[in-house]
């Protein structure tokens, strides 16, 4: 497997299966609305992952073990002593690679991705399609879970790659940043019952909905030249100015990360506390319609 790419297709990770330093993660969750675009649950997608995986590949319960369970908001980022025993205990440490993959929604690979990286590791690389790429290849299932060999993940923080409430208040009183909404367009207007405390974006926020960097029949992302031409207002911005973005809970957000960072700009920031945190402060202001 070919390293320093941060996307792999099917065919590349069968090829790779049976790799001694390959380490692949499953690392759905699930959102569960009963009203659409309303408020959601979270449940954790280790049942799918037990019906069928790619073979080989363990299990990462990001809504649990990756995020702080003292934090009022979902899957606030964990401290690095629990990042790293969660990591450990999955196998990855030095000399490993990762593959990470979502059975749906393709978010979840990319949350994987920034976590990894976020903590200091870069040897990953993120499965384009998902499961579904997977099953369409026609390529084998399992349903027996790996015996894995315990590793020694040391968590390096990157903090220039997070982006606090305060920085982000910063940014609405006028310092230099460019803040990125990348939920749907709908949800940017304020338009529908909103998941949070409160409807609206963020004063001064451009849209760049995470949805539309993906094709829509295949879960895999656009080709380069459409993902450049989507995102090219970001990508004009200059390298002095913060690029920061957000979302609902800090998930969808780092699929605009991650295409933003294969497009070459690779310093954009994630805002994990999101709209989660920012609505349920009724002192921070909101822009709709």
């Amino acid at each position: 497997m070919v390293r320093g790419q941060k996307l792999i297709d099917a065919p590349g990770l069968r090829a790779a299966l049976g790799e001694a330093q390959l380490r692949i993660i499953d690392s759905t969750a699930c959102l569960r609305r009963q009203v659409a675009d309303g408020p959601y649950t979270v449940e954790s997608g280790r049942r799918g992952y037990d019906e069928a995986h790619v073979p080989g590949a363990v299990f990462a319960d990001i809504p649990g073990d990756l995020s702080d369970p003292d934090s009022p908001f979902p899957f606030a980022l964990p401290g690095p002593e629990r990042f790293a025993r969660a990591m450990s205990d999955l196998g990855v440490g030095p000399g490993t690679s990762v593959v990470a993959y979502a059975q749906e929604s393709p978010m979840w690979a990319f949350r994987l991705w920034w976590l990894l990286r976020y903590f200091g590791f870069d040897d990953v690389r993120v499965l384009d399609g998902g499961l579904p790429s997977w099953r369409r290849a026609g390529y084998e299932l399992s349903s027996a879970a790996p015996s894995i060999e315990p590793a020694n993940f040391v968590a390096r923080p990157r903090r220039e790659l997070l982006a606090t409430k305060d920085d982000v208040i910063g940014a609405v009183g006028g310092e230099p940043a460019c803040l990125v909404n990348a939920l749907s367009s709908q949800a940017f207007r304020a338009q529908g019952r909103g998941a949070y405390s409160r409807p609206g974006r963020i004063p001064g926020s451009l849209s760049a909905p995470a949805h539309e960097l993906v094709e829509p029949g295949t879960g895999c992302l656009r080709q380069r030249d459409e993902l450049a031409h989507g995102l090219c207002d970001l990508l004009d911005v200059g390298p002095d100015v913060p690029v920061i973005a957000y979302c609902g809970a800090g998930i969808s957000a780092t699929v605009d990360i991650f295409v933003l960072s294969i497009l070459g700009r690779d310093d954009v920031r994630l805002y994990d506390g999101s709209l989660a945190e920012w609505s349920a402060d009724p002192h921070l202001p909101l822009d709709v319609g």
